[in-house]
């Protein structure tokens, strides 16, 4: 069971909720472009998921095959009991570790990097988890835990996340000393010295007060939300992409050939001395802490609102669909939505080619879909096709009527300098 995918619904109603919380408590807790960032980079995870799951689940079922040290039913209560806490054992070490070491963390920082703290940040998720995150569960497997189980329990776990991310619900009493609230996963979030790298559990805070790294929240220092590189842009796969990229360029810099190596598994922010001498990181300032924005009218905000809901609802049919597709048919929608997500994020960051891009995105909707069709992917008749002309005839009328003041590339403080590489310069930079 796809248990992500019956929970979408109660995703947007708890948002709508939170949403109405805010209003009626005076609270900005949401600003659009931040949230819609979260929210696209959670539709590119789920949707690159389709493909990248088999690397979990391959290397897990061939462990329980041969490894496999007791015979567990999957019929047992106690064995899912067990299984759950396990699970949440292995995630802390997971979790731990994607702060602690570089290359770790160049996937996990996606989840981070908003500096906004709400419902849409738990749906903030990575799209490169998948390349070491599996090998935490291993031992999972080695005790014989069924492959069913451990998909369910890995589901659990992550529903049980999202509730926790929020800012209107406080400390819960004794509940903070054996669970994961959003009190104590607020400090995780937090960029503030006396927080970072705390409170690493997904339902089970225990773990962090075993091993040492748990730390409450504190009246007297509020949280600031983010990451002390900031990222400094809407675009979800600049997102996926930043400390990667990071890593490579210091890589490359680095005079010697072993700290171009081991760069990669340093702990988390270390650096070859000579690059960090010739080029310095300048770290936020967090009493002087401003937010990063891109001034943008309402009615370019309305229309990035609307197409990126058209990715939202492709992106739930496309997890619906889920293995019934074949291979070629699901990498043609990845690519379709990384570009369609990519051009969103350029529009609201107001650059100066958003416009033009936005014009591509819509002509190539037409040849992606007939071969969406070839593919067996959909089946597309005259209404269809009606349907698929009147949208992209409309979203061209949109695009002439949004006022087009400002669509110079001209963000607010902190874009320019942090601004994102286009795909030539990650190369040649």
């Amino acid at each position: 069971m796809n248990y992500v995918l019956y929970a979408v619904p109660f995703f947007f109603l708890l948002i709508g909720l939170e949403l109405l919380a805010d209003r009626w408590r005076g609270m900005r807790t949401y600003r659009l472009a931040d949230a819609l960032n979260s929210l696209s980079a959670g539709v590119l995870s789920q949707a690159t998921g389709i493909l990248t799951k088999v690397v979990g689940l391959l290397t897990y079922a061939f462990a329980w095959e041969q490894l496999a040290l007791f015979e567990l039913a999957e019929d047992s209560l106690w064995v899912w009991l067990f299984a759950f806490v396990f699970y949440d054992f292995c995630y802390y070490w997971n979790h731990r570790l994607g702060h602690e070491r570089n290359v770790l963390w160049a996937a996990h920082a996606v989840h981070h990097q908003s500096e906004d703290y709400n419902l849409s940040t738990a749906l903030r998720q990575t799209s490169t988890g998948f390349i070491f995150g599996w090998i935490f569960y291993l031992p999972m497997a080695v005790v014989g835990v069924p492959p069913l189980v451990f998909l369910s329990v890995a589901a659990l776990n992550l529903l049980y996340q999202f509730w926790v991310h929020t800012r209107h619900i406080p400390k819960l009493g004794w509940f903070e000393w054996l669970f994961i609230t959003p009190s104590n996963h607020r400090v995780h979030h937090a960029q503030n010295p006396i927080y970072m790298d705390r409170n690493y559990g997904g339902v089970f805070i225990v773990w962090d007060r075993i091993f040492g790294t748990f730390q409450e929240e504190l009246d007297e220092e509020p949280v600031v939300f983010g990451v002390t590189v900031p990222l400094a842009s809407w675009n979800p796969l600049w997102a996926n992409l930043q400390v990667y990229a990071g890593l490579w360029n210091d890589a490359r810099r680095a005079g010697a050939w072993w700290d171009r190596l081991r760069i990669w598994f340093m702990p988390t922010g270390w650096r070859p001395a000579d690059v960090a001498a010739r080029y310095p990181q300048a770290k936020a300032d967090l009493s002087h802490f401003r937010k990063f924005e891109v001034p943008l009218g309402r009615g370019a905000q309305v229309y990035a609102l609307l197409q990126f809901v058209c990715y939202l609802l492709a992106g739930v049919w496309l997890l619906a669909q889920g293995d019934a597709l074949a291979t070629g048919a699901v990498l043609l929608a990845c690519l379709w939505m990384a570009l369609g997500l990519y051009s969103i994020g350029m529009w609201l960051e107001n650059r100066s080619h958003a416009w033009r891009l936005e014009c591509l995105r819509l002509a190539i909707n037409l040849p992606a879909f007939w071969l969406a069709g070839e593919l067996g992917m959909l089946t597309l008749d005259a209404t269809a096709w009606a349907w698929l002309i009147a949208y992209s005839l409309v979203s061209m009328l949109g695009l002439w009527l949004v006022p087009r003041v400002g669509r110079t590339g001209t963000p607010a403080a902190r874009s320019e300098a942090n601004s994102p590489p286009l795909v030539h310069d990650l190369i040649s930079t």
